[in-house]
């Protein structure tokens, strides 16, 4: 069910295309710091409550970044593999010629799960314009999303939150759910800072080892063979039961509702930081808060990504990209946790009071 407040959602569009069986939705939830920023997710599970709580998870993220966007997100059903490349171009195309009315005005598009930068390149051609999306290809002066900024900014989170939760990051051991781009990149740069990698889920499994993954391994095995589970040193788990292996901390990266009530004592972790979006809500997280269990909500944690579109939207550098990114994320962790501490609250409610004083601000139709 969408929950509609004083902060949105502003518009709510469904399109369909008959032609080419697309169905897809928009959710425009506050443009009151700009216009709304926000993914192309493509699964065949997609809904408008999906859709309508990630746009609001922009909102927050966009403020806490301190960028000029609102908040927004979209979803096209298809399941991105059982269709064709040129079915898949097909549907690309008709969701962008469908938002024609509200692009970019009110809403800038980015790649999310099954999409990247080729449907971005579609998205902005189909509606004549580069500022359609953010995420295209380097020849269009983009600032590809393949790079690894959401990765990267979730590593730089972590570095807070490890600090903040007295754990020594170069002997850590870390558990990561996902390894697409963002699971990927997140397993790249917490190795590089000495971290032991010690288990990795796709959707066909865990591999875990307690002494440790190779990245470069791991990298290759997914290349070569599809899935995590065939890296040939370690056990194999179902795909659930990462959130329950022997680990310092967990790196979400992946699925939405991943952590439930259910879950909360078999986790093992003492950090847990949020990579993908609501894979939890905040009624778990208010478990972990009074277990000890520090966790680093996703709009603050998974941020590197908008930042990097913002920095494209501006035509800048993957070189200022990177500082960018570093910066902004190291400095609203850290504020973040530092209220968090002084107030015993939850991550995210303090979170939530800093982003929502910063749309307030600028929101004329907004009580306050």
């Amino acid at each position: 069910m969408v929950i509609y407040d004083e902060f949105g959602p502003e518009k709510i569009i469904e399109v369909y295309n008959p032609r080419v069986g697309m169905k897809g939705f928009l959710v425009i939830d506050n443009t009151a710091l700009g216009p709304a920023k926000g993914g192309i997710r493509m699964t065949p599970s997609v809904n408008l409550e999906e859709v309508a709580r990630l746009a609001r998870a922009m909102t927050w993220k966009c403020a806490l970044a301190e960028l000029p966007f609102g908040g927004g997100k979209s979803g096209i059903i298809a399941d991105d593999k059982q269709i064709t490349p040129q079915k898949k171009k097909e549907l690309i195309k008709a969701f962008a010629a469908s938002l024609k009315a509200v692009v970019p005005e009110l809403y800038v598009a980015a790649p999310d799960m099954n999409t990247a930068e080729e449907e971005m390149k579609l998205f902005a051609d189909t509606l004549g314009t580069k500022k359609a999306c953010t995420g295209k290809p380097a020849i269009m002066g983009g600032i590809p999303h393949e790079l690894g900024s959401t990765g990267f900014g979730v590593v730089v989170a972590t570095t807070v939150g490890a600090a903040s939760a007295g754990i020594d990051l170069s002997h850590a051991s870390v558990a990561i759910e996902g390894f697409g781009n963002v699971g990927q990149f997140a397993a790249k740069f917490i190795t590089e800072k000495g971290a032991r990698l010690v288990a990795v889920s796709d959707s066909r499994g865990v591999i875990f080892n307690s002494k440790g993954l190779s990245y470069e391994k791991l990298m290759s095995t997914k290349q070569v063979k599809g899935t995590v589970t065939s890296y040939g040193d370690g056990k194999i788990l179902p795909s659930h039961e990462i959130t329950r292996v022997t680990a310092d901390i967990l790196i979400t990266a992946a699925i939405p509702d991943l952590i439930t009530v259910d879950e909360v004592d078999h986790v093992k972790a003492k950090l847990i930081v949020e990579g993908s979006n609501i894979p939890m809500t905040f009624e778990v997280e208010e478990l972990f808060h009074n277990k000890g269990i520090l966790v680093i909500p996703d709009f603050v944690a998974n941020a590197g990504g908008v930042i990097s579109s913002y920095v494209e939207y501006i035509g800048g550098t993957p070189k200022q990209m990177w500082k960018t990114v570093e910066e902004k994320i190291k400095k609203n962790t850290a504020l973040v946790l530092k209220e968090a501490h002084k107030k015993h609250l939850p991550p995210r409610t303090c979170a939530l009071e800093i982003a929502k004083k910063r749309v307030l601000a600028k929101c004329k139709n907004c009580r306050i």
